[in-house]
């Protein structure tokens, strides 16, 4: 582990695994960013792990552990190990602010940070009633301290934050700072068919969170003729949806075809995208879809649909956990057309209120680097004010 050398300002972002997930590529798109706005970039991966997407680079990428038993003697061998070789990477590089993602890097990187000195941001990126609140009493007490003595407690949705200071060990907080995610960057449409019939689409982890299972009882119900439903992704859920599926006699109408790197031409070809989680941070894959005028339906749950969807004016959200009603939304949907058309042409404006340019320079706001991110972002703009 050698540290940089050269004067560039430093910028140290943690979380416990590089593997597939909407905080992992956030966090990895932030630090491709910054980096490539010449500031030195650091990952720190608390758990070794392949990174699910692109890493520049120019970004130093550290694996703190490689756990290959579960023991309580190793388990704590491996806590011991993690969080000294993560301090020994803070203090000595000394970066300007030690960024983390969800609650358990969030609590290492503050420790690390509060002994070495460096200023840090926390960031919570889905519901605290499913990370931080099932903390035991000590360790949410310990997060509630961490959390307030950090430079800013960042949430992507308003819901996050108000659910966080709804509770009583974080009612004091006064740090918290709204973030919502940056749309991705994707590569060109292509021009090529994926699919040989039209389709309903579905992306993200086959989990019970994203709720697919509710996804294939609704569009069964919905009877559409001439349309399949495609769910791209992967995930322990997979068999069991794969039983649901041949249960309902839908074999012939949906699909499955794993995780896909081009998202993009899934996006522009669906007629519709459907989002049946029940429970978000900030879904990416909904904002993505929009940003390529895929007409949206989403239950709303908890958090982040109902503050990125106005109902009936660039998706339509429905109740969470109600089936029978996104079975209505998608039938609605498909054969209204200028419904359709409308949602679609709203949807599209994700693409100004979430651009990298504006998210990105609310993180530099942050960091207290937004005048130099202006002056390399902008250049020839800020020569001439």
């Amino acid at each position: 582990m050698t540290a940089t050398t050269n004067a560039k300002q430093k910028l140290c972002f943690v979380i416990p695994s590089l593997n597939g997930g909407g905080a992992e590529r956030i966090l990895i798109n932030l630090a491709n960013h910054f980096s490539q706005l010449n500031y030195n970039s650091l990952i720190i991966s608390l758990n070794k792990s392949c990174p699910a997407y692109n890493i520049d680079k120019e970004v130093m990428v550290f694996n703190l552990t490689d756990r290959k038993s579960d023991s309580m003697a190793f388990r704590l061998y491996y806590i011991f190990q993690m969080f000294f070789k993560l301090l020994f990477i803070v203090y000595k590089e000394k970066p300007a602010y030690v960024v983390s993602f969800i609650t358990s890097a969030n609590l290492w990187a503050g420790l690390a940070a509060t002994i070495a000195n460096v200023p840090y941001i926390v960031s919570e990126r889905t519901s605290p009633a499913r990370s931080l609140f099932k903390l035991n009493y000590l360790n949410r007490a310990l997060a509630a301290i961490i959390y307030k003595h950090a430079a800013a407690i960042v949430v992507s949705t308003k819901g996050i934050g108000d659910s966080l200071k709804n509770n009583r060990a974080f009612s004091k907080v006064s740090n918290i700072k709204l973030i919502p995610n940056a749309l991705s960057q994707f590569e060109p449409v292509s021009p090529k068919e994926i699919h040989p019939r039209k389709f309903v689409l579905g992306v993200g982890r086959l989990t019970y969170v994203k709720g697919f299972d509710q996804l294939i009882s609704a569009f069964g119900a919905a009877k559409l003729r001439d349309t399949d439903l495609l769910i791209i992704g992967e995930g322990n859920e997979r068999a069991a949806l794969i039983d649901q599926i041949k249960n309902l006699g839908l074999t012939e109408v949906v699909f499955m075809p794993g995780s896909r790197v081009n998202l993009q031409d899934y996006y522009s070809q669906a007629e519709l995208f459907i989002l049946p989680s029940r429970n978000e941070g900030y879904p990416n894959a909904l904002i993505e879809a929009m940003s390529f005028g895929c007409p949206p339906v989403a239950m709303n749950c908890d958090f982040g649909p109902s503050e990125i969807i106005q109902n009936e004016h660039n998706g339509l959200l429905v109740e969470t956990g109600n089936i029978l009603a996104l079975t209505n939304a998608i039938i609605r949907l498909s054969n209204d057309f200028e419904l359709k058309k409308k949602i679609s042409a709203n949807a599209k404006r994700i693409n100004q209120t979430n651009r990298v340019q504006i998210i990105f320079k609310k993180w530099a706001q942050l960091f207290s680097v937004s005048t130099l991110y202006e002056a390399q972002l902008f250049p020839k703009l800020t020569k001439a004010t």
